[in-house]
């Protein structure tokens, strides 16, 4: 009894395990029908037999988007344009002139007329010292005047009395010349003490501090109230720096000193942006060339005035200049973004017959978001921007956006004579949807001759539906005849008797539901 059992239960497991590997092979099978296998001009059954009714093969034309498939890319059309030719330097901006004020009089600091970082006038007044001092220095040296005027007038009038007298004799020549030194020595004396009058009244003038230039202030040094003292030491009371115009200094390289004399300073455009800024801030002409190449840095040194009007340089600033020494009409150009590092040099990707090939290029310089070519290119070229990762020399290449379909397939194939392409319905899969009009071809394939290609109803797989144009039926399937009818073997053709398979009913047969 025992024996049976255990004979009962192997033979039980022999025949699960036999169930389970024939269903293995079947689902493998089944997989294997439904594989993506390129195909053009292939029957449904893979051959490249026509049906029997002297149909046209299915064709699949699209192509996916999976492994080894094209890479989308962006492409933008090589242009000749007029591109300037520069000189980019570094440098700074500085006044061209700055005035350090200090009082040239002692006394109190009675008044600050102005407020730190004020843009002043030149003779606008700046601070009062008290003038008292001055002032009477300035009485006392006109009463002097006034006296010595007083002795002068009286010496002349004894002078005058006497040279008729001396004339006839009646008095010595040395009482008259004595009259006359006496009156020559008072004028002199007039003259002395007028000049010191005016010493003190320029003194006086000192009270007033004015701007000798026009410019901005700085920080004030010392404040109203406080004993300032004449002479150059000690700080100032307020530094004034020139803006309107403004000195913008450039270390050029001595390579280009040559570019620059043979056309003249006066000549050159320099365009001036802040470190750090977009967009050209200023525009000014170069005036000066120094004399001398820094042995240091190999530079040399180079001035421009810029207007400045409305204060967008300031003194001090770090700024990029660019002189500009003449304009390339026809410069080649690319975007930035199409000029790719290589191990030899810089390159780009050109696009020819649908692949892109990768060519070597000279980058002769770069004005913002443009790249001048030298050499590789002519001007009539398309070439690859926002290069992918996985784009090689040889590549084969599709513009963004312009396919459709999914991991099998893209693309559309051709409807056969009389018949009409598939359309998947909604919610049908691209990959799918791209197999239909052949078993092992992508996109869509032709219908036969007469027949209409399916149309997948609501919910059915794009898959299943795809293939109803060129299904492998019995006998020659994939093709229906010209007029509709069956196979040999007696299996419905492709297109043939009905909808099921994709074609139109025949004539003389109702359709079969």
């Amino acid at each position: 009894m025992n024996r049976l059992s255990m004979v009962g239960v192997f033979a039980m497991l022999a025949a699960i395990a036999g169930g389970g590997y024939w269903y293995w092979q079947k689902a493998e099978a089944d997989n294997a029908k439904k594989g993506v296998v390129v195909a053009e001009g292939k029957d449904a059954k893979g051959g490249d037999k026509d049906a029997k009714g002297g149909g046209k093969d299915a064709k699949g034309k699209g192509k996916g988007k999976g492994r080894g498939g094209p890479v989308p890319v962006r492409t933008v059309s090589v242009k000749r344009q007029p591109m300037p030719v520069v000189i980019d330097a570094v440098g700074s901006v500085e006044s061209e002139h700055s005035v350090a004020v200090r009082p040239q009089v002692g006394g109190i600091l009675t008044a600050v007329s102005f407020k730190e970082g004020d843009y002043v006038r030149q003779g606008q007044v700046l601070f009062r010292i008290d003038s008292r001092p001055m002032q009477v220095s300035v009485a006392q040296t006109q009463a002097a005047v006034t006296r010595d005027e007083a002795q002068l007038a009286q010496a002349r009038a004894q002078e005058q009395r006497l040279r008729p007298l001396a004339e006839k004799e009646y008095i010595t020549r040395q009482e008259y010349d004595v009259a006359a030194t006496q009156v020559k020595s008072l004028e002199a004396t007039v003259t002395a003490n007028k000049a010191v009058v005016d010493a003190a009244r320029l003194q006086l003038s000192y009270s007033e501090i004015k701007a000798p230039i026009s410019g901005r202030t700085g920080s004030l040094n010392v404040k109203a109230g406080n004993l300032v003292a004449a002479g150059t030491g000690g700080a100032p009371l307020v530094q004034i720096n020139s803006t309107k115009p403004i000195m913008v200094v450039l270390a050029v390289p001595q390579r280009n000193l040559d570019d620059i004399r043979k056309v003249g300073k006066e000549q050159f455009k320099v365009q001036v942006t802040p470190a750090g800024g977009s967009g050209v801030a200023a525009t000014g002409n170069l005036v000066f060339i120094d004399n001398a190449v820094n042995p240091a840095t190999g530079t040399i040194q180079v001035k421009a005035r810029i207007k400045n009007d409305k204060e967008e340089l300031w003194p001090g600033q770090f700024v990029s200049g660019r002189i500009i020494l003449r304009v390339e009409e026809d410069a080649v150009t690319v975007p930035e973004g199409a000029v790719q590092p290589g191990q030899d040099g810089p390159f780009v990707f050109v696009v020819r017959e649908g692949r892109a090939r990768a060519r070597n290029v000279t980058v002769d310089r770069q004005l913002g978001p443009q790249v001048v070519i030298a050499k590789g290119l002519k001007g009539d070229e398309q070439v690859v921007i926002e290069v992918p990762p996985t784009l090689t020399d040889g590549s084969q290449i599709t513009l963004a956006g312009e396919g459709k379909g999914g991991k099998g397939g893209k693309g559309k194939g051709k409807a056969a004579e009389g018949g009409e392409e598939a359309k998947p319905t909604d919610g049908a899969a691209p990959e799918e949807g791209g197999k239909k009009g052949g078993k092992g071809g992508k996109g869509k394939g032709k219908a036969a001759e007469g027949g209409e290609e399916a149309k997948p109803a609501d919910g059915a797989a794009p898959d299943e539906g795809g293939k109803k144009g060129s299904k492998g039926g019995k006998g020659k399937a994939g093709d229906a005849s010209d007029s509709g009818t069956k196979s040999d073997s007696g299996g419905a053709p492709a297109g043939g008797d009905g909808k099921a398979r994709g074609g139109k009913p025949a004539a003389d047969e109702p359709p079969k539901g």
